[in-house]
């Protein structure tokens, strides 16, 4: 069985009409799934409620008070805007709690199965820094599933990758000065937010970026994967790896000039497949529904194969 930590409380983060970062992103991806031949096979798990496993402890690792209770304020008074692009509405702060313990549960999963689960949420968090949100994100799940990963018992190494098309700058900056996390970003350069040069490795040299050229296809990752990606990984040996799985370097997406396709996410899966089982994907970008929809297929297909 390949576990989905999903809940439809992820809908209720409500970013408005004609906003990219959207509920239908979820719902689509939930009826593709619901589709498949394999449906049986996938164990869908609801994240715990905050009530019962304070996410806040584990936030306040990555982010100031202040950030955390700006958020909580601006939902309670009806909502309003981080910036341009980054959206709270009244539900979005219980949302993006939720959010938290599901990937905290999905570090819980997979290091009890030792196998793959995916974390279907929303909203993303790679871009979110210390002290505010951007770019869609409000807190740095991803950073602060790596934090918690650490606590664990047996864990003492955690590497994460991300495929989103965007940098993760909010999860570089946060992971970067220690020595014990390492960060690949492979992504669109020159792209938003700007960040995410090749020379930049971290204090601990903990850091890969990978900038891809405009209209980079598979050949060309399959490249970094081969003589930037897996040997960065393998060489850090983690003791888990989590992938910031943002689905937006596909062709069809409408925010990047990447020319992957849906099928590529298991191949990439695949490879790292090959470093550990212990993975965990969370949500990030991913902006054509049909395309998202079915690189999460892809992904999740061959972990099912493996």
């Amino acid at each position: 069985m390949f576990p989905i930590i999903y809940s439809d409380t992820f809908l209720d983060h409500d970013t408005g009409s004609f906003h990219p970062e959207s509920p239908q992103r979820l719902e689509s991806i939930v009826k593709a799934l619901k589709t498949v031949s394999w449906r049986d096979r996938l164990q869908w798990q609801q994240p715990t409620n905050p009530t019962q496993r304070d996410p806040i402890p584990h936030i306040r690792n990555i982010h100031t008070d202040n950030y955390i209770k700006g958020v909580q304020a601006l939902a309670a008074k009806g909502g309003g805007f981080i910036d341009g692009d980054t959206i709270v509405s009244p539900q979005s702060y219980n949302v993006a709690l939720l959010a938290v313990n599901a990937w905290l549960d999905g570090v819980d999963t997979v290091l009890a199965t030792e196998k793959p689960a995916f974390v279907l949420c929303r909203p993303p968090g790679h871009h979110a820094v210390q002290t505010r949100g951007m770019g869609f994100c409000l807190f740095s799940n991803a950073a602060i599933a790596a934090h918690y990963a650490l606590q664990c018992d047996g864990i003492e190494r955690v590497a994460i990758l991300d495929w989103d098309v965007h940098h993760g700058n909010g999860t570089q900056a946060i992971v970067e000065n220690n020595p014990n996390i390492a960060y690949c970003s492979l992504h669109q350069f020159p792209a938003y937010p700007g960040t995410g040069q090749g020379d930049e490795t971290g204090k601990y040299h903990n850091v890969l970026n990978i900038p891809m050229e405009p209209g980079s296809d598979l050949k060309r990752y399959q490249v970094a994967f081969k003589e930037q990606v897996i040997p960065f990984l393998s060489g850090f040996q983690g003791d888990l790896l989590i992938v910031s799985a943002g689905y937006d370097a596909n062709q069809a997406d409408p925010l990047a000039s990447i020319n992957l396709q849906p099928t590529d996410y298991g191949i990439f899966t695949q490879q790292l497949l090959t470093i550990t089982s212990r993975i965990l994907f969370g949500l990030e970008g991913g902006y054509d529904l049909s395309a998202l929809a079915e690189s999460v297929v892809a992904t999740i297909e061959v972990c099912l194969h493996k």
